[in-house]
């Protein structure tokens, strides 16, 4: 790889780091007994690149979660600042889902963190008995941002890797 590609690449990485930073949600979608559902719920990341979310049990994406353990998470830029609407740059992973247990020595080091990151509501919520702390862990991820610009995003450590034209036209 040339020095102008690395460079490119290094770029690309931060701008994919950036996307998903300047989220403190995520558009979640979850396979329903029928159809995908989608919805969007606030997150906290980890180390591992792990995301956390905590739900109600009175949302239909939680209900799905609970049935089926996977799900995908998206962040999108704004349409406003995207200069075409059919390209708009987005980040895409596919996720297993494990519902953490109150009795997991880092359930509550979780909560605090999101409690931390969205304020007292979170707190609030702690008290409530229908919502559960899901781990979403990126098994693959994608990230676009043009016309036949694509990557293969590492979950962990947010590397990437150009996929070629002939791999996106593959059905």
């Amino acid at each position: 790889m040339s020095d102008v590609e690395s460079d490119k690449l290094m770029l690309l990485e931060t701008n994919c780091r950036n996307l998903q930073q300047a989220n403190s949600t995520l558009l979640l979608s979850t396979l329903g007994e029928d159809f995908p559902e989608i919805s969007y719920a606030p997150f906290v990341r980890d180390e591992e690149g792990s995301f956390y979310i905590f739900i109600s049990e009175l949302a239909t994406h939680t209900q799905n979660l609970l049935r089926n353990p996977l799900a995908s998470v998206m962040f999108i830029a704004d349409e406003e600042g995207s200069r075409n609407l059919f390209a708009r740059e987005r980040l895409t992973f596919k996720c297993e889902a494990h519902e953490m247990l109150s009795s997991e020595s880092h359930y509550p080091l979780l909560l605090d963190k999101l409690e931390k990151k969205f304020g007292n509501v979170v707190g609030m919520l702690r008290s409530l008995p229908d919502f559960h702390l899901f781990c979403l862990r990126p098994i693959e991820g994608r990230y676009v941002v043009g016309f036949g610009s694509a990557y293969v995003v590492k979950p962990k450590t947010g590397e990437l890797e150009h996929i070629s034209e002939a791999v996106l036209k593959k059905p």
